[in-house]
């Protein structure tokens, strides 16, 4: 394979909104895991050398996990793992038209970002 890829830092937790005060007080209050909102409203907690994102979602029944990759060239990641017949889910979460990247989910239907990593 041409284009490396490899574990990018967030973790993005999708919470029904039921769920969400309760799961962010949880890692604040109880875990003591520290904050940050740099992309509020969502809120995110420093986990080791990775970020936890925990995104409020309302048209949700259960809570989700999704996971990010990064490469150095999205199109020929995403060519690549579509012709592994990797399942592309781009509409599950709008990233605008100059995002470069994408939404996959692996075989055990967990959602992905594949992007570059300053794809924002």
């Amino acid at each position: 394979m041409a284009e490396k890829i490899y574990g990018g830092i967030n973790i993005a937790m999708k919470i029904p909104s039921h769920q969400y005060d309760a799961t962010v007080r949880f890692y604040r209050d109880v875990i003591g895991l520290k904050p940050f909102t740099a992309k509020a409203p969502a809120i995110g907690f420093e986990l080791g050398p990775n970020r936890l994102w925990l995104d409020e979602d309302p048209t949700m029944s259960q809570a989700e996990v999704w996971l990010e990759l990064f490469t150095d060239d999205h199109r020929g990641a995403l060519d690549h793992l579509a012709k592994a017949d990797v399942v592309r889910c781009d509409a599950i979460e709008p990233l605008g038209e100059d995002f470069r990247g994408g939404w996959i989910m692996n075989p055990a239907n967990i959602v992905h970002m594949v992007r570059e990593p300053d794809a924002w």
